[in-house]
């Protein structure tokens, strides 16, 4: 039996971080990801006893929520009395799994790009439960920043990374490409490039195939593609562009606006992992392990967004 502490024993209000822990331990599905990981984390015949799968995927999601290295997550168990409680760890009776634990668990989700089963396991569920429609997609990209400095062992950018121009600004690092239900913004399909890459290229990945309508930003905007979608009965919601020769008409300005409040969903997956779990920066070199991340992040954004209307359900 676990023995809370003294100033847990005398807290009477929960804690904001409390409340989130339990709403998202109650509607992530354990059982579907631990079904997941079981087959790569049987015991070894020889060295330390595994921790408890549960408790190491629980950090993991400790990680993503609050942008923690693994050290800094290690630190975070011993520090923080909401984050033992999530965990189910008692101090003086549990053994809080190192750092290196940590790294390793991780490494072996990389490895076998478990990440990426989970973001489907999750948008399965939503949409079985009704909450992914998929009748229209929204497709949209953000730039997430990479370190520019060269002050590193190898006196160099990292490779995989590059620079672009947004607006007056030059950002370098990666984009994350998205394509979201536009009912709902749950996120539904997402690749990764350099940030120089333009947003048409894997424009046709992120869409599912039975879109009804698809919408997008000016970025997107491609005559071809437009008859295309018109031949085939889809509503071609993309912004219209226009030019310093050609500027839009009365009619165009007005359809943009029209589409621009249901475009908008599609930023609120993006506002969740970076302004609120604070990935606005990658934390790995390469593109890989920043895309695995990007899954779990995403998963987890998806499960968050609906939490109110998956608690009801149960």
């Amino acid at each position: 039996m676990i023995q809370n502490s003294f100033l847990a024993l005398a807290q009477k209000k929960p804690l904001r971080c409390e409340r989130f822990l339990e709403e998202m331990g109650k509607i992530i599905p354990w059982g579907r990801f631990c079904d997941e990981i079981q087959p790569f984390y049987q015991e070894k015949e020889t060295g330390r006893k595994r921790m408890e799968l549960m408790t190491m995927l629980k950090i993991y999601f400790l990680q993503q929520w609050y942008a923690l290295s693994d050290p800094a997550a290690e630190e975070a168990i011993y520090d923080r009395n909401s984050f033992q409680k999530f965990l189910g760890i008692d101090l003086l009776a549990h053994c809080v799994p190192d750092e290196t634990t940590i790294l390793n668990f991780r490494h072996l989700l990389e490895e076998h790009k478990l990440q990426k089963h989970f973001f489907g396991a999750v948008n399965d569920m939503l949409t079985g439960k009704g909450l992914l429609m998929k009748e229209g997609t929204i497709v949209d990209a953000t730039i997430i920043a990479a370190p520019s400095s060269t002050k590193n062992k190898e006196h160099t950018r990292d490779p995989e990374m590059s620079q672009t121009k947004k607006g007056n600004e030059w950002y370098f690092g990666m984009k994350a490409h998205v394509g979201s239900d536009a009912r709902s913004g749950i996120v539904h399909h997402l690749e990764t490039t350099a940030a120089k890459t333009n947003d048409r290229k894997p424009m046709k990945k992120l869409l599912h195939g039975e879109e009804l309508a698809i919408f997008g930003d000016k970025g997107y905007y491609k005559q071809e593609d437009k008859r295309t979608a018109r031949a085939e009965g889809v509503l071609w919601a993309v912004s219209d562009r226009g030019s310093f020769r050609h500027p839009l008409s009365s009619s165009q300005r007005k359809r943009n606006r029209k589409f621009s409040s249901v475009r908008s969903k599609v930023e609120h997956p993006f506002r969740v992992i970076k302004c609120q779990w604070g990935f606005a920066k990658v934390r790995y070199k390469g593109l890989f392990k920043n895309t695995m991340q990007l899954f779990m992040l995403f998963s987890l954004a998806n499960l968050f967004r609906v939490r109110k209307r998956l608690l009801a359900m149960a």
